[in-house]
């Protein structure tokens, strides 16, 4: 769970919640979610038309231009609400919108600087950490495939890069041998694991970026976080009925999302199991989800897209293992943890999906090839 912060108390919370209600008054505000980088907060009101919204700290150690993320939800909401009005859908699809406060801006500050603001809350719908079956992980390609589509049409230029440097995994391994060089962990079988993990793949850190740099991969308007549960299902249909968690939209590359999505979605275990040498990459469920995404991106992807798709689902699990294990080396300084050796323990499972991952690059490749 988000850790509720400990600087506000529920008065004033409540106090800070109001400053984005226009209906009703607020009853009740309580920690929600379980994301690692802001604090975020379910409010209730007693009000029959909006009886929820979601009110967030940003993480200005994280977002530190704030203003630029609200401007960039803005804009994306904008179009894509513009675009939904012109696309016929047989079926229920939402965006997050952002909420005004009483003066009509889009985030408030509260008397100690912290940065608040107040999206609209998907009622009826639920996520999920695992992938549940096959017939979800086709619904959460469809999703990051529906969200793709919709900003397809947005230039990258109409937003602001609010997180210089992110999924860039060059940037990662350069502030790895940073920290390696000034840090002293105890020595650990886990931690010998972990240093030649990164040491035997330091030149694939850089694929990605080649081929960008290349001309072989566009620059388009990418998530940033499409993990699993970042999707929303409808609680009666179980069908995907949005893509939340928007501080991370940016330009970028649409492979960084697919292998973020693929990484997580086909992981059984999880990323928080303590049984990492267990972690595998489900090839199931990876077909299930590439399905579902290419049922609505299809239209936008070049060959050289599919040609780097195995590339990214392996990069980014090891990108997000060597950002783990970094921040452990650093002391922990950048996501939130429950014990000291937590950042080392989400390192291990993803450099164990990896290796899976790894180990079967002839059928991924060989599924993108039947599917696409």
């Amino acid at each position: 769970m988000t850790e509720v912060i400990s600087t506000q108390s529920v008065v004033n919370l409540a106090t800070i919640a109001e400053e984005f209600t226009f209906q009703g008054k607020v009853t009740n505000v309580q920690s929600f979610g379980s994301g690692n980088i802001n604090d975020t907060f379910l409010v209730t009101l007693d009000s029959l038309k909006q009886q929820h919204f979601i009110l967030q700290r940003i993480n200005t150690q994280v977002f530190r231009q704030p203003e630029l993320i609200m401007g960039n939800m803005r804009t994306f909401s904008d179009h894509v609400h513009q675009r939904l009005q012109h696309i016929p859908l047989n079926r229920r699809w939402e965006v997050p919108r952002v909420l005004s406060t009483q003066d009509n801006h889009d985030y408030c500050t509260d008397g100690k600087g912290n940065f608040w603001r107040a999206i609209s809350f998907i009622e009826g719908s639920q996520s999920f950490d695992t992938m549940q079956n096959l017939a979800q992980a086709q619904e959460i390609g469809y999703a990051l495939g529906m969200f793709h589509n919709l900003i397809s049409d947005l230039p990258p230029e109409k937003l602001a890069d609010t997180l210089p440097g992110f999924h860039i995994t060059p940037v990662y391994l350069h502030h790895y041998e940073q920290v390696l060089a000034t840090s002293k962990p105890q020595p650990s079988p886990e931690l010998d694991y972990c240093l030649k993990f990164v040491s035997d793949r330091h030149n694939y850190a850089h694929i990605l970026e080649n081929a960008k740099a290349a001309g072989e991969l566009p620059l388009r308007l990418m998530h940033g976080d499409p993990k699993i549960n970042n999707v929303l299902f409808d609680t009666a249909t179980n069908k995907a009925v949005s893509v939340i968690d928007l501080d991370t939209v940016k330009p970028g590359l649409v492979h960084y999302d697919i292998g973020d999505c693929l990484r997580s979605g086909c992981n059984p275990a999880g990323e928080e199991t303590q049984n990492w040498e267990a972690v595998y990459f489900d090839t199931d469920l990876f077909q299930g989800i590439l399905q579902g995404y290419l049922s609505v991106a299809k239209a936008f992807l070049t060959e050289n897209d599919y040609a780097y798709m195995y590339d990214a689902i392996r990069l980014i699990a090891f990108e997000l293992g060597l950002r783990f294990f970094a921040d452990y080396l650093a002391g922990n300084v950048y996501f939130k943890i429950k014990y000291p050796e937590h950042n080392l323990a989400r390192a291990l499972v993803q450099f164990k999906l990896t290796a899976s991952i790894e180990s079967q690059e002839t059928k991924i490749r060989s599924i993108i090839q039947d599917v696409k």
